[in-house]
């Protein structure tokens, strides 16, 4: 039975939502941070227990590891200086981490390993990020023998807090015109909550051991109409420029030289292919949640007050 559980990247948007449903099911966890102002609202939860460490460090991870009966991975990154296979970032933070969670597994007994990979990842894929995560995978697969795996492949993750529907929702307020690099991707985004219920669930069940399962909402979009969706519920009006590949790796290459980039052209390649589950979009039975039913709730204008009116009324 499971007790307590080692969440590495705990502190991230999926981190904290999932930390959340954890120990509201009676669960304890630990979770490594390198700063501790990171944590945030985790450490109001209760049965959680924040400790400020570098997870590269084997030695500090198997200490965690040896207190847990299960391990949850979470961490991923989007950028990364390029290179072959892929780039120093994607390495520490795609494949070598998880070398090293595996191997702390087996030092220290703990026999359930969930990760979570992304959507498309393959050792041939077009990008970096997607052949960096694949292998990651291939590194929990080889954990050893009488280690349970779970690996998730989520489709991009919309929420409240999310980067990527809120991303468009900052840029349309300067901008009614969106040259747009990828505009005819398509993707089958997944709802926080249904990630987090799908690992809960591997959690306390047991089911969905040694498999690589799909996480994806219930409909498929373009890139472009995403955006035109986020114009919508946030009651603006875009015209959306599709670009050709070759602006869109110059668009992203611009990009790539400001801080905190919002594209690199790495991120165009992996948009080469189709971001979508290839049969159900959620496992154990789960029914996935549609931007429109619950992304109005934080992108639309709130509604105006009496008060606001009679203001304005005012003037």
């Amino acid at each position: 039975m499971i007790r307590t559980v080692l969440l590495i990247g705990g502190t991230g948007f999926i981190g904290q939502a999932l930390a959340e449903a954890l120990t509201t099911a009676g669960l304890r966890l630990i979770v490594p941070t390198r700063t501790l102002r990171h944590a945030g609202a985790l450490r109001l939860l209760p049965g959680t227990e924040i400790v400020e460490i570098d997870v590269h460090d084997t030695g500090r991870l198997s200490q965690l590891m040896a207190c847990a009966d299960a391990v949850v991975n979470l961490v991923g990154v989007l950028h990364s200086e390029s290179d072959t296979p892929y780039g120093p970032e994607f390495a520490r933070a795609h494949v070598e981490l998880p070398r090293i969670i595996a191997a702390a597994a087996r030092l220290t007994g703990v026999r359930r390993i969930i990760h979570v990979s992304a959507l498309g990842a393959d050792p041939h894929g077009p990008s970096e990020y997607l052949r960096s995560k694949a292998d990651g995978e291939a590194a929990i697969r080889e954990a050893g023998p009488g280690i349970r795996w779970t690996i998730f492949r989520p489709s991009v993750v919309f929420g409240a807090q999310d980067s990527f529907l809120n991303l468009f929702a900052r840029l349309l307020r300067w901008t009614p015109v969106l040259p747009l690099g990828g505009a005819h991707a398509r993707f089958q985004p997944v709802h926080v909550g249904d990630v987090v219920a799908a690992i809960r669930h591997a959690l306390l069940t047991g089911e969905g051991a040694d498999s690589t399962l799909e996480l994806a909402g219930p409909q498929i979009y373009e890139l472009a109409d995403l955006v035109r969706l986020v114009a919508r519920l946030t009651h603006r009006h875009v015209i959306v420029i599709p670009l050709p590949n070759a602006l869109a790796m110059l668009q992203a290459a611009v990009m790539e030289c400001l801080p905190g980039p919002l594209m690199s052209r790495d991120n165009v390649r992996s948009m080469q292919r189709d971001n979508i589950a290839s049969a159900e979009p959620l496992p154990f039975g789960l029914t996935p949640t549609a931007i429109e039913s619950i992304a109005p709730r934080w992108l639309s204008p709130a509604p105006r007050s009496f008060d606001q009116y009679r203001r304005q009324a005012r003037r």
